[in-house]
């Protein structure tokens, strides 16, 4: 009987080590590795969510700019659109790709919660999600003026993040631009 509990003892501090052990090596899941930094965003075709023309990679380019992956579906986008918002009253230059949804319930959206996209792009079957490696929604990527992704962020932006991640990425980006 000693033995047994011995045993049952040493099983649980064994199972408790490797998962604290596993807990202090896991990878931050916000810094998934993106084979796109670096590169241009990829090449696309799709229509804008508030309708007219339609937007290519090339509309893209001019300036830096976040590129929020973003759908009324994603209960994490509802937390981190109102942190968009004050970011494009702040001057950011920001655009969505409205990744698999219905396109009337993102204008619908974008009424209701505002509009915080310079551009937003309707990919409703995911295509350029999937070009672009996206795992869900919300994920953010960063690109220069040039289109060249610089930066892939996953997860909510809130304030935390923008001030310690992704503003001084943005800013590095924009001085780049600045005479």
């Amino acid at each position: 009987m000693r033995v047994i509990f011995i045993a049952f003892v040493a099983g649980v501090l064994g199972s408790f080590a490797y998962l604290s052990w596993i807990q202090m090596n896991k990878e931050d899941i916000t810094e998934l590795p993106s084979a796109l930094i670096g590169k241009p965003f990829p090449a696309f075709s799709l229509p804008a969510v508030q309708g007219g023309a339609t937007l290519t990679q090339d509309d893209l380019k001019g300036k830096p700019a976040l590129v929020n992956v973003w759908a009324t579906w994603c209960v994490a986008c509802r937390a981190e659109h109102p942190v968009l918002n004050r970011l494009a009253e702040l001057g950011v230059n920001i655009h969505g790709v409205n990744y698999k949804d219905d396109n009337g319930d993102a204008r619908k959206w974008l009424k209701e919660f505002h509009d915080p996209y310079q551009l937003n792009i309707d990919d409703a079957r995911g295509s350029l999600g999937l070009n672009l490696g996206v795992y869900g929604a919300p994920e953010t990527f960063l690109i220069d003026k040039q289109g060249i992704i610089r930066h892939k962020f996953v997860g909510v932006i809130d304030e935390r993040v923008w001030r310690e991640q992704l503003a001084p990425l943005y800013q590095q980006l924009v001085d780049e631009v600045a005479p």
